[in-house]
């Protein structure tokens, strides 16, 4: 739901000097990032078939939404938010540039307390990130004034299809009424609970506890890093894929080649467990419930442009973070 437009914020991409030195920054240095929001680009027909599916309607609190965000950028997406995360989903062409292209994804983690994410930073500098590109992103709820509404890092301009970013929410964002935000629940709250509607409590989905997204190795050996730096606990897999937990939600990576990168499943908790075992078919997609308090959402093989029923692919820009 929140759009990393790092070139126009930044004004210039810089690259991230990732280095082995990174390997030393851990959950033993403090967990100052958490799981926030994935995002993926899916294809036409499967993200036509979210976008009117009655049944994720009363699964979660689910909404379609076009954002503008900094420099007047606009996104379409398709949001499943919970009590402290969400996940958010594309068709072909709901974003800008190359961000907008068939297996493109994004990975959000944020801070729980105001002052953090230049901890963060520093802890990226000190692991060898030289340049972290720091940017802010703003959100304009309908009359043409930009409001401040969080900050970012990444560690390099340059990626393939995929991007991890960290982010702090900016008080601003808080202050306005038109954010829908709760108040702070303790001095510094700047966490996902606080920025997320209560709406989920109405709905069986309750909170996103896995993901699952691959990568090429390039993107991956810049997110590591980050999600170092941040404080989760990250382990290497056999084949090269890393996997990343922060208490409460498990985050795997599978290095692949470009043409198989994109999400491919999401695990999410239930408000209340389910005696039986439903699957409804959505698109290119099947979203498993039950039984118990979870739920499976798993993401097939998606038409690529050119086929029966895909988008065209946009044509890629120059090589800038990407979009959340």
């Amino acid at each position: 739901m929140i759009m990393v437009i790092a070139l126009a914020l930044a004004g210039a991409v810089q690259g991230g000097a990732v280095t082995a030195r990174a390997e030393e920054n851990g959950a033993a240095a403090g967990r100052l990032l958490f799981y926030n929001h994935a995002y993926g680009v899916l294809d036409r027909v499967t993200a036509d078939a979210i976008e009117h599916s009655a049944h994720l309607r009363d699964f979660a609190d689910f909404q379609v939404r076009t954002t503008t965000g900094a420099g007047g950028q606009t996104w379409t997406g398709r949001y499943l938010r919970g009590r402290e995360t969400y996940v958010e989903l594309f068709g072909v062409g709901d974003v800008p540039g190359k961000d907008g292209t068939l297996g493109s994804a994004g990975l959000g983690v944020s801070t729980e307390r105001a002052g953090d994410l230049p901890v963060v930073v520093d802890r990226l500098r000190k692991a060898g990130v030289s340049e972290p590109v720091e940017f802010q992103q703003t959100r304009d709820f309908g009359d043409g004034v930009p409001v401040p509404w969080f900050d970012a890092v990444l560690t390099t301009g340059e990626y393939d299809l995929f991007g991890a970013w960290g982010m702090e929410y900016r008080p601003e964002y808080f202050a306005d009424p038109r954010s829908g935000t709760e108040p702070a629940s303790h001095p510094g709250d700047v966490g996902r609970e606080r920025y997320l509607p209560d709406t989920y409590r109405d709905r069986r989905m309750r909170d996103v506890t896995g993901i699952r997204i691959a990568v090429t190795a390039r993107d991956l050996a810049s997110t590591v890093p980050l999600l170092k730096a941040g404080g989760l606990t990250v382990r290497s897999l056999p084949g090269g894929g890393v996997v990343a937990e922060d208490g409460g939600t498990t985050i795997r990576f599978d290095a692949v080649p470009l043409d198989q990168v994109g999400l491919k499943r999401v695990e999410m908790s239930l408000n209340r467990p389910v005696s039986d075992r439903h699957v409804e078919r959505i698109g290119h997609s099947a979203l498993v419930v039950g039984p118990g308090a979870r739920a499976v959402w798993t993401f097939e093989e998606q038409d690529r442009p050119g086929e029966t029923g895909s988008g065209t692919q946009p044509q890629a820009r120059a090589a800038q973070p990407p979009l959340p």
